[in-house]
Order: structure tokens, then C-alpha cells, then sequence
């Protein structure tokens, strides 16, 4: 898989974002409602990526993750930032890609002087929630838009 930088304005991640609303909607009901600002994403910010691998036909947007600073603090960290957007569209699933995706928004967000990161996902995802504490991320009180959800769980990590 190959990760470009992006814009979350991108048509490429604008087809995968349609993409990942659909499956919330399959899973709780409704689009993902928590506010975003596209330019939460652009340097210095933040990032985002889409990643492009070759599913028969050529190189396709198969995945996407971004990282925007925030104010939420988590493990005694001082510079924060928050993952959103994860998503591999179910046709590239299972290569390792959704890790990849990962690895490299930590890495990239320690290279912006980043210290935790934190995110947040839903029960209805538990590959999501394997994924992140497979890869060290611990559960943290609730923040943000779903807080108060009782589906909502939230992690960080210490970069």
C-alpha cells in the first residue's frame, strides 16, 4: 500500500469518508455527527493520508487516517493529538493495511512534536477497538461529541 499526503477536501477522501459514513449508518443507525473542520488537517495542524494499493486494476483509495491537534489531555500528555477517519473499505481488509494506516499517523505525529495520541470509536466496531489495543492504546475517560454515548469508548497512547 502506498500513503499520500492528502487533503481531507480530496475527491479520493471525500469517496472514502461517503464510504465510512455508510457503514456507521449500517452499524448505529446514522452518520458519525461529531464536527470536523477540513482544515483541522492541513500543517500544522494536523495530517491525512490515503493510502493506494492495487486490487486487481490498478492502484485504488483503499484506506485513509488523519491526526488534529487537540485540548483533550490524556496520560500526562502535553502536545495532543487526535486520530479520526480510520477506514479500509472492506475489499482491502485483512492485509494489514488498517495498521499501516496507523503506524504511520504515530509516526507522523511524533515527528510534528506530538506526545499522545487519542481517539475514539464505538462497540460496534471491534475489529477497531482490537486493532488500537493490540497496538497499546488504553482506554481513557470519555470526551468529546460522544461522550456521554454509552456505545462510545476512547483510547490514547503515549508516542
Amino acid at each position: 500500500m502506498d500513503l499520500r499526503p492528502a487533503r481531507l477536501s480530496d475527491p479520493d477522501a471525500l469517496e472514502l469518508i461517503a464510504q465510512v459514513q455508510q457503514e456507521y449508518v449500517e452499524r448505529y443507525g446514522g452518520e458519525d455527527e461529531a464536527p470536523i473542520r477540513y482544515d483541522e488537517f492541513d500543517a500544522p495542524a494536523g495530517a491525512f493520508f490515503v493510502g493506494y494499493a492495487d486490487l486487481g486494476a490498478g492502484p485504488v483509495p483503499v484506506s485513509m487516517g488523519g491526526w488534529r491537534r487537540t485540548a483533550v489531555r490524556a496520560l500526562g500528555g502535553t502536545a495532543v493529538a487526535e486520530i479520526k477517519r480510520m477506514y479500509v473499505v472492506p475489499a482491502a481488509r485483512r492485509r494489514g493495511y488498517a495498521a499501516a494506516v496507523l503506524a504511520h499517523l504515530e509516526s507522523s505525529a511524533a515527528e510534528a512534536g506530538l506526545d499522545v495520541l487519542v481517539l475514539e470509536t464505538g462497540l460496534r466496531q471491534p475489529e477497531a477497538i482490537a486493532l488500537y489495543e493490540a497496538h497499546g492504546y488504553e482506554p481513557i475517560p470519555g470526551y468529546g461529541h460522544y461522550r456521554d454515548s454509552p456505545l462510545s469508548r476512547c483510547y490514547a497512547k503515549k508516542l
